[in-house]
């Protein structure tokens, strides 16, 4: 008599069926004709705007606030809110057993993680990020209300405050916020639940940590923020100041130079921010000079911080990646940063993730020119490539930003964005866990040989 096999799910698989799972609930509630206040939406459209939302993207084919009923633009918050919380979760738990050395392809060394660490609580850390989620997009919604001095309902604060945190970018405004361009409390507002969603729970838990200490006991000495959150700050921090300058100086050449100074660079800075996988804007992104695009595009490769809703590669990845180089400069064998050496382990998933991003985005790239205008010569499909870049770029990165060309894609480029919005999303949780499935330990050493490089 043959016993039956249990077999077990690798828990790497469970955001994968997560997220699979919502994107088809989510399709088939769009599809419906209660969702729809105007025509119809064929599968592929639905499937689009269901991935769309679930891995908060923010890219859309029709305009959310005039195509789809209250109905409709509820599937779409629920699958943006619960796409946020699922990708917060599972991150959260990621990184929680990585930082413990925690295999995550072994379910049983998992399970046992979280059964017995006494400083673990399973239900406790769902409901800190539930709460967390809810006060912070409770605050944000009033904010918008009370701020937009009536320009935002209710219904629409409370919609917006849930996209500019979970990083989504969908809007009930057919221009998104370029109406709002020269406010600057709704842009504070936006650019603070954008930057709150965007560098990670655990970094938001230390920050409460030290204000609350500081506040309660500011005559005692309150432990400062550790080694990763200092980094994801600074780096953030630079990134975003960087490109608000980039986009400035850039734009100051183009259709934005007769915008009012202020407006100039509350606009840029807006758009450093969400570049960060927001995916909202103030400004035209069609009518953008291509360096602000370039700029744009760099920003929204990277992304946000691990275990957050931002997509990208990570802020964390970008300044291993910097150390690295700065170290290879100066003929060092560590990558230093913060008066801390990056391990090797984590210096390897780096370049991994960079060349696999790499390659995805070339491929999204190639197969997307090949169906948007492959027949097409050079002269009549100039100015192509550049929106195809971005567009692979923003759905990599979970942005939702485009020139314009989402709209008009084909069928089979519809179908590539919404493959690549769900690897954007998964993509690197997945890749860097696989990775370390296959890492192992050798007992010996290859002999060396020098190769003539460059």
């Amino acid at each position: 008599m043959i016993m039956p096999i249990k077999k077990h799910l690798p828990p790497i698989s469970l955001p994968i069926i997560f997220f699979a799972v919502m994107i088809l609930i989510g399709t088939v509630f769009l599809h419906l004709p209660i969702s729809i206040s105007m025509g119809e939406l064929s599968w592929v459209d639905a499937l689009f705007t269901a991935t769309s939302a679930t891995c908060v993207t923010g890219l859309i084919l029709v305009d959310t606030g005039t195509y789809f009923t209250g109905f409709g633009q509820a599937v779409i918050l629920c699958l943006i809110q619960l796409g946020g919380l699922g990708i917060m979760t599972f991150s959260g738990l990621f990184f929680y057993l990585l930082h413990r050395r925690v295999s995550l392809t072994d379910h049983i060394a998992v399970g046992k993680s979280l059964l017995h660490d006494p400083a673990f609580r399973l239900g406790k850390f769902l409901i800190r990020i539930v709460l967390w989620t809810f006060v912070i997009e409770t605050i944000g919604a009033i904010c918008i209300y009370i701020l937009s001095q009536k320009g935002f309902t209710p219904y629409s604060a409370v919609f917006h405050a849930i996209s500019a945190y979970c990083n989504a970018g969908f809007s009930l405004n057919k221009e998104s916020l370029v109406g709002w361009q020269g406010n600057l409390w709704i842009n504070f507002i936006f650019m603070a639940l954008i930057i709150l969603g965007g560098i990670g729970f655990s970094v938001l838990v230390e920050l409460q940590t030290v204000i609350k200490g500081k506040v309660t006991a500011p005559k005692n000495n309150i432990r400062p923020l550790s080694w990763y959150s200092h980094v994801v700050l600074t780096t953030s921090a630079a990134l975003i100041l960087g490109g608000w300058l980039c986009i400035y100086l850039a734009e100051s050449t183009g259709f934005s130079r007769s915008l009012p100074q202020p407006t100039a660079l509350l606009s840029a800075l807006f758009q450093s921010v969400t570049c960060r996988t927001a995916g909202f804007n103030t400004l035209d992104i069609g009518q953008m000079t291509n360096v602000s695009l370039l700029i744009m595009m760099l920003l929204m490769f990277i992304g946000g911080a691990p275990g957050s809703c931002a997509g990208g590669v990570k802020v964390t990845t970008f300044r291993a990646l910097i150390a690295f180089v700065v170290a290879q400069i100066k003929g060092q064998k560590q990558a230093v940063v913060k008066k801390f050496a990056i391990g090797n382990e984590s210096m390897s998933n780096a370049l991994i993730l960079l060349v696999f991003a790499g390659l995805i985005i070339f491929s999204s790239a190639l197969l997307l020119n090949i169906t948007e205008g492959g027949n097409l010569p050079h002269p009549l499909a100039r100015g192509l490539f550049t929106d195809v870049l971005f567009e692979v770029v923003s759905a990599f990165g979970t942005v939702g930003l485009s020139t314009g060309l989402t709209p008009k894609l084909s069928v089979p480029g519809k179908i590539i964005i919404t493959v690549l919005m769900f690897i954007g999303r998964l993509g690197p949780i997945v890749l860097l866990s696989a990775v370390q499935s296959f890492q192992r330990k050798k007992l010996f050493e290859w002999p060396e040989q020098n190769m003539l490089i460059g």
